[in-house]
């Protein structure tokens, strides 16, 4: 599969079957991830020393998202830390980026695609992902668009097109060769599909300029082209995966050491916000949204996008990791012999024991507060 950058313009474990299709067709999650493997083990030493606020909480500083708000966000506004205070210290950049600012102690945790943590764990980087944070179901998903009367209708009718993606190696390049796979391309078809890297605020501009024959399309960006009509759906992720959590957030081993409290303070709360979220009526989540964004006066900042959210997006109360949602990459990773088979044991990359819906303190099903949900 060829790859093209142009320039900024103005749920569940494969089967057997599936995993020899991706062997014989897929290079894996390698681009982006390889951009990873800069980070070496004396970076990853980061500052393990937590800072504490005036009030003599411990500090976590992060990175976050202009328009948006995050879990974590969302926690601290509802009032689930007890012993943290959050420190935006600036806006990401993307999960790569994210992540990166975690390892080197820039930030104290950092959230990306879990093949991307896979890979970067495989290096030898001491960081553990603590709960889910993205991912899809039937109302919030990420899909793969074309213009109407383009023809192309098939996976097949990809071969020799163009894709257009935010970034090589992460969830869009995996789920759209596992789909090519899965429609019987072979690897030599599958290599004709050209991918093109595209930022994600021009790929709509991109495709319906004909640039581009297909656009991997997600979130306020997907929700904004298709008010905008003339695009034909392909296919999307939970069409292959189904409910599925793609992100984690993950912090440094020695901090989650020397700081396990607080740490299991900001678990706890980050849970606790995603379980509101799921259980309350979308209208009523979107005008916190409003009212977080609007109160942080952070500059050149809108409210714009608010109203296009719609669910979670996560399949599991609170943000619980799933062992298949991570063990999915590791297998993609060894396939492609970017890691040896073995080398990556899933369950030393990830932990539910800071999770209240996990650790037994709340019911699988129960609220944010541990009250029982209403049917």
């Amino acid at each position: 599969m060829s790859t093209t950058v142009y320039p900024r313009p103005t749920d569940q474990r494969p089967t057997d079957p599936e995993r020899g299709a991706r062997t014989r067709a897929r290079r894996g999650v390698a681009a982006l991830s390889a951009a990873l493997l800069g980070l070496t083990l004396s970076a990853c030493a980061g500052a393990t020393a937590a800072q504490e606020s005036a009030s003599g909480k411990t500090v976590f500083r992060y990175q976050g998202g202009t328009g948006t708000v995050s879990y974590p966000e969302l926690a601290e506004d509802l009032g689930y830390f007890e012993d943290i205070e959050l420190d935006w210290i600036g806006d990401v950049t993307g999960g790569p980026a994210s992540i990166q600012a975690a390892v080197t102690g820039e930030t104290e945790f950092g959230g990306a695609f879990n093949g991307a943590i896979a890979k970067l764990q495989s290096t030898g980087a001491p960081v553990t992902s603590v709960i889910s944070y993205y991912g899809a179901d039937e109302e919030t998903f990420a899909g793969y668009y074309t213009l109407e009367g383009s023809g192309i209708t098939s996976a097949r009718d990809l071969i020799g097109k163009k894709v257009g993606l935010n970034a090589l190696g992460a969830q869009y390049e995996t789920v759209l060769k596992e789909w090519l796979a899965r429609e019987g391309l072979t690897a030599q078809e599958i290599a004709q599909v050209e991918l093109v890297v595209v930022p994600p605020v021009n790929l709509e501009q991109t495709l319906r300029e004909g640039q581009i024959d297909v656009a991997a399309l997600s979130g306020v960006i997907k929700e904004k082209a298709l008010d905008r009509g003339g695009l034909a759906a392909l296919v999307d992720d939970t069409e292959l995966f189904g409910a599925f959590a793609y992100g984690t957030y993950l912090l440094r081993d020695d901090f989650i050491a020397k700081n396990r409290d607080a740490v299991q303070d900001f678990v706890q709360g980050t849970a606790r916000a995603i379980r509101w979220a799921q259980t309350t009526p979308a209208d009523e989540v979107r005008d916190r949204f409003t009212t977080i964004i609007e109160e942080r006066h952070r500059t050149g900042e809108t409210t714009d996008l608010v109203p296009y959210w719609k669910s979670s997006s996560l399949p599991t109360p609170g943000g619980v990791i799933q062992e298949k949602e991570i063990s999915v990459w590791v297998d993609w990773l060894e396939e492609d012999g970017q890691v040896d088979d073995g080398s990556l044991q899933v369950d030393d990359l990830y932990t539910n024991e800071l999770n209240p819906y996990a650790d037994g303190t709340f019911a699988p099903d129960a609220g944010p507060d541990g009250e029982e949900v209403a049917s």
